[in-house]
C-alpha cells in the first residue's frame, strides 16, 4: 500500500556523503513545493552483496547511523532496500512500479549516473520516458565536488570515501563526507593489556571499515549522548607482537568505576568514534616505559585535537562537478 505522496530518491548512500546530502536536499525542495514527503530508499547490505558475493565494497556506515544522517539532511523516512534476488530482478518498470504502489512515489530525484533494474537496465533516460508514460517527476541533481587538503579536487562519492579512510586521511574524508568519518560497534572483550599498564581501552566491534593502521585523535559518543575525547589505535599492537587488527579507544577525561566506565556496564554497549585525524604510525618501542612516554605525548595531542574539531574550511564543494574520478577510485562503482 502507497504510504501518501512522495517524493523518493534511491541509492545504497553508504557513508551519506555531501552527494547524497544534495540528493535529499533537492527531495526536499520538490516536496516542499508539492505537499510531499521524503523518503529516502537505501539498499542494504550492498546489492554487490548478492550481485558479486564477496566482491562487495567496505561498509562505511551501519543502517541505523546512515538513518540518522539522511534524516538529517532532510529525509521524513528511510525505507531499507534488502536487495534480494526478486527485487534485483525486476525491470525497470516494474521496479518504479513497486516505489509508486508501495511508497507513494510522484517524483524521484537521482543523479546523472543513476541506473536501476535488472542488469541495471534502467539510467535516467528511462526513468524520464517512464515518468513520462506513468506520471511522476524527475529531478536530476548533477554530483558535488570537494577540494582535498592537497587541492586535488575529486567527485564525492562513497568510493572516494573509502580510498581516503583506508588510507588514513581522515580529515579529507570528512571534506568528502561533510563531516568527521564515523566508525560505530559494540564495546567487546579484549586482552585487557591497556589496564594492566595505566591506559585502558574500548575494543570495539564493528562493521564499519576501519582506516590505516595508526594512532589518531577522535570523539566518543557514549551511550546517553555523552561526548568526550579519544585516543584511537588501529592496528595490530605491533609492540606486543599481536596479530589480529582492531580498533580501540582509550576515552579521555572519564569518570572510573574501577576497571570499567562509571554508570556504564564493562562490555556490550555501543560507542560512536569520530575520526578527527592522524597522530603518528604504529611502531615498536625499546621498552615499556618508551611506549608509556610515547601513549602519554599522544593522549596531550590527541585531548588537543579533539577539542580543535576539524580544521575550520575544508567542506567547500562545488556542484555541477565535472566527473573527476581519481584512478584509487575505480575498484568498484561510485555511489
Amino acid at each position: 500500500m502507497a504510504t501518501g505522496r512522495n517524493v523518493i530518491t534511491v541509492g545504497n548512500f553508504d557513508g551519506v556523503h555531501l552527494g547524497h546530502r544534495a540528493l535529499v536536499e533537492r527531495a526536499r525542495e520538490v516536496a516542499d513545493r508539492e505537499g510531499a514527503g521524503v523518503i529516502a530508499a537505501a539498499f542494504d547490505p550492498h546489492p554487490a552483496s548478492v550481485l558479486a558475493p564477496g566482491r562487495e565494497p567496505p561498509r562505511l556506515t551501519t543502517f541505523a547511523r546512515r538513518e540518522a544522517l539522511l534524516i538529517e539532511a532532510g529525509a521524513d523516512r528511510v525505507v531499507k532496500l534488502e536487495p534480494t534476488p526478486d527485487l534485483l530482478s525486476l525491470e525497470p518498470e516494474a521496479f518504479v512500479r513497486l516505489m509508486m504502489q508501495t511508497y507513494g512515489a510522484v517524483s524521484f530525484v537521482e543523479g546523472p549516473d543513476f541506473h536501476f533494474g535488472r542488469m541495471r537496465a534502467g539510467n535516467i533516460d528511462v526513468l524520464r520516458r517512464l515518468g513520462s508514460q506513468l506520471g511522476f517527476g524527475v529531478e536530476v541533481v548533477e554530483p558535488v565536488e570537494a577540494a582535498l587538503g592537497d587541492c586535488t579536487l575529486v567527485r564525492a562519492s562513497s568510493t572516494i570515501v573509502r580510498w581516503l579512510v583506508a588510507h588514513g586521511r581522515v580529515v579529507d574524508a570528512a571534506v568528502v563526507l561533510g563531516g568527521p568519518y564515523e566508525v560505530e560497534g559494540e564495546v567487546v572483550t579484549g586482552d585487557r593489556r591497556g589496564r594492566k599498564i595505566g591506559y585502558p581501552t574500548a575494543n570495539i566491534s564493528t562493521p564499519c571499515l576501519l582506516p590505516a593502521d595508526g594512532v589518531y585523535a577522535g570523539r566518543a559518543v557514549l551511550p546517553g549522548g555523552r561526548d568526550v575525547p579519544a585516543a584511537v589505535s588501529v592496528g595490530t599492537n605491533p609492540h606486543f607482537r599481536g596479530d589480529r587488527r582492531r580498533i580501540e579507544a582509550h576515552l579521555l577525561g572519564v569518570e572510573r568505576d574501577g576497571d570499567k566506565i562509571a554508570g556504564l556496564p564493562e562490555y556490550g554497549w555501543t560507542i560512536r568514534l569520530s575520526l578527527l585525524g592522524f597522530v603518528r604510525d604504529q611502531a615498536v618501542f625499546g621498552s615499556l616505559e618508551e611506549l608509556l612516554g610515547q601513549m602519554e605525548r599522544d593522549c596531550g595531542r590527541c585531548l588537543m585535537m579533539a577539542e580543535e574539531g576539524l580544521p575550520s574550511g575544508l567542506c567547500g564543494c562545488a556542484h555541477s562537478a565535472t566527473g573527476v574520478v581519481r584512478g584509487e577510485e575505480r575498484a568498484v562503482r561510485d555511489e
